[in-house]
């Protein structure tokens, strides 16, 4: 590798930004996406996420059923330009029942962006997703939405913060009012003061200043705004925490900026501050120890497999995050676990749905290769090495179904749409052990089964019939051989889709008593 090739390699690394937003459904995690994709150039006009109803939907949000329903189910990827930076954000879905593709998402960003509602503070979700990103050490930045509207004392949020999720917190801008109230906020950092003009909030001027006891403030605020901010401010200096980079990156200090991003309202400041502090890609830890992304050998993961991203093609797409070198279109790469030799030729990058042919790309990336049913969740892909990326998570289904379909004329397209939705990580799928095969689907929330039943329906022209059954619990099972008959009394013995041994328990009682009758036996929560 020549000294220019590795200069350049440096050089696109260190302009890559790749992370995920994350937060509780209904933070506004849609809009803010929207508007970072707007000051990105992305896109010229915003999808309006409320009007479900109206033409426009929220770009992020492409399946069919998340435009009727207003949630995301799938996540997407989209990649725009600013400020010199490639940026690429994992928006992830929002919905606890998809909880399975948030986590693998995470594993393909280098930083988060932790996004809570000022009046409901840290919620349930987000919780789960913080510490997702904890348990990895990623940076963590938090957005504190809907500033417009009325909410909790800002010191209390931020208690709030390091008492559930125990990180520190550094605000890196402070609130001028809130609610009907709100007028700006100050830059503790660089010293300006973001003001709404007009009753309307529709313009926002920025203006410099000495400080937060600068004269404009008071003038544009009025006294009794001015001198709240003045003694929080005071308060802060003195009791806050300094900014300290190294804790930033180490994820052990969260910055946090207040806004509202449906009136673009700090959401510029935020991107520009989170650009110049986020981290450029990092190495990720494989088989051959931590594989640096301006190693000169192209390797990658498959993190997410999405079918019928477009319907007229009934395609299916696997997300590849690039971990090092530099890729190009149409080179031949190893499929370490197919042991062979494949070519890349069809490569695409995002804007939600819409994608262009990519020629090049490198560390931080993310790109879509076409996938005529080669690829896995988890897939490494290198050059020359059989290097093995560290596995995705997979977790425990807790609700069960038998899955049966309504026309057995039906049977190609129904294996086939549960073949590919099942290599998605949508649902795990288990058969029974025995003479009558029953075919179990296992998720972690409700609706996950009602979006597959409406996926099977229009994507693959199968109605199908789901029965609840009352399992809660499947374990994987570890032994020279298993006795299918222990499994009767409010248990199941199944397979999994790799042939392996899972038992589906009714309640924590009958998995105790299995577990203890069958010592010689790991009963492990996800499969070995």
């Amino acid at each position: 590798m020549s000294q220019t090739t590795r200069d350049e390699l440096r050089q696109e690394v260190e302009k890559r930004r790749t992370f995920a937003i994350i937060s509780h459904p209904d933070a506004g995690k849609t809009t803010l996406t929207e508007k970072l994709l707007l000051y990105g150039g992305a896109i010229h006009i915003a999808g309006s996420v409320k009007a479900r109803k109206a033409a426009r939907h929220a770009t992020s949000d492409w399946m069919e059923i998340e435009k009727q329903r207003g949630i995301s189910v799938t996540s997407s990827v989209m990649q725009f330009q600013y400020a010199g930076r490639q940026v690429n954000i994992l928006d992830t879905p929002g919905h606890q029942d998809f909880s399975e593709d948030t986590y693998r998402t995470l594993t393909a960003a280098d930083s988060a962006v932790m996004l809570i509602d000022v009046a409901k503070g840290v919620e349930a979700q987000t919780i789960k997703l913080f510490q997702v990103c904890s348990k990895r050490e990623i940076p963590i930045f938090t957005f504190i939405n809907k500033l417009d509207r009325e909410g909790q004392n800002p010191f209390e949020l931020l208690e709030e913060i390091e008492r559930v999720l125990g990180i520190r917190s550094v605000p890196m801008n402070w609130p001028i009012g809130m609610g009907r109230e709100l007028c700006g906020v100050y830059d503790r950092m660089k010293n300006q003061v973001e003001l709404f003009q007009g009753n309307d909030h529709s313009t926002i001027e920025v203006r410099k200043v000495t400080d937060y006891r600068d004269p404009v403030i008071r003038e544009m605020a009025g006294d009794y705004l001015a001198d709240k901010l003045i003694e929080e401010l005071e308060l802060l200096d003195v009791a806050g925490d300094p900014f300290d980079y190294e804790k930033v990156k180490a994820g052990e200090l969260t910055p946090v900026f207040f806004g509202s991003a449906v009136n673009n309202f700090g959401v510029q400041t935020f991107l520009e501050n989170f650009l110049q502090l986020a981290p450029a890609p990092t190495p990720r830890k494989s088989t051959d120890g931590a594989i640096d992304p301006e190693n000169e050998k192209f390797s990658g993961y498959i993190f997410k497999i999405q079918a019928n991203m477009n319907p007229a093609h009934r395609d299916r797409l696997a997300f590849l995050r690039i971990c090092s070198g530099k890729f190009q279109r149409g080179m031949s790469v190893k499929h370490v676990r197919a042991g062979k030799d494949i070519k890349l030729s069809q490569p695409q990058q995002f804007l939600a749905q819409d994608r262009d042919i990519v020629d090049v790309a490198y560390p931080g990336d993310i790109i879509g290769l076409f996938d005529p049913g080669i690829f896995r969740i988890g897939d490494s892909l290198s050059e020359g090495s059989s290097i093995v990326f560290d596995e995705l998570p997979t977790f425990s289904p807790e609700i069960f179904a038998k899955v049966s379909i309504k026309n057995a004329l039906k049977q190609k397209q129904y294996l086939k749409g549960l073949d590919q939705l099942t290599e998605e990580g949508m649902v795990q799928v288990f058969r029974s052990v025995g003479p009558f095969e029953d075919t179990y689907l296992g998720v972690v929330g409700q609706l996950q089964f009602e979006v597959f039943e409406y996926r099977m329906k229009n994507e693959y022209g199968v109605d199908i019939l789901l029965n609840r059954t009352p399992f809660q619990f499947a374990r994987w099972l570890v032994a020279d051989k298993v006795d299918a008959s222990k499994f009767r009394i409010n248990s199941t013995l199944v397979k999994d889709k790799n042939d392996n041994d899972v038992a589906l328990f009714e309640n924590e009682y009958a998995m105790r008593t299995a577990m203890e009758r069958m010592p010689d036996v790991k009963f492990l929560e996800t499969a070995p």
